[in-house]
């Protein structure tokens, strides 16, 4: 897993880099519950972007355990999206998410937050 950059937006403005995506194992970034992503689909394919939920039962409430379910998104071939935020009691390994991809061909991403 290669581990991207947490990159903040703020009202000054700045640039963004975008990293390659990873193929295999995928990517992996730091999640503080304010982490969004932006990825870009450079490719001519459909691919689609996972992020893995680590904890499948939330917690219990009154209406009983609630079940969380890995977040994704397609993204369409030359088109971009983003998804997120993302829950730290959900999606946390260590304080990271994990982020795999069905294709990685000409795939890029940035881990962003404001």
């Amino acid at each position: 897993m290669a581990e991207l950059t947490l990159q903040r937006i703020t009202e000054a403005g700045g640039t963004v880099t975008y990293s390659a995506a990873a193929a295999g194992d995928g990517d992996t970034a730091d999640n503080n519950g304010s982490t969004f992503l932006h990825i870009k689909n450079g490719g001519g394919g459909e691919i689609t972007a996972t992020i893995t939920a680590e904890t499948t039962s939330v917690e219990s409430n009154i209406y009983g355990d609630l079940t969380k379910a890995n977040a994704s998104i397609a993204i369409s071939g030359s088109a971009e999206a983003f998804i997120g935020p993302f829950k730290p009691a959900a999606f946390n390994d260590d304080g990271q998410i994990a982020i795999t991809y069905s294709g990685v061909t000409s795939v890029t991403i940035a881990a962003l937050y404001i």
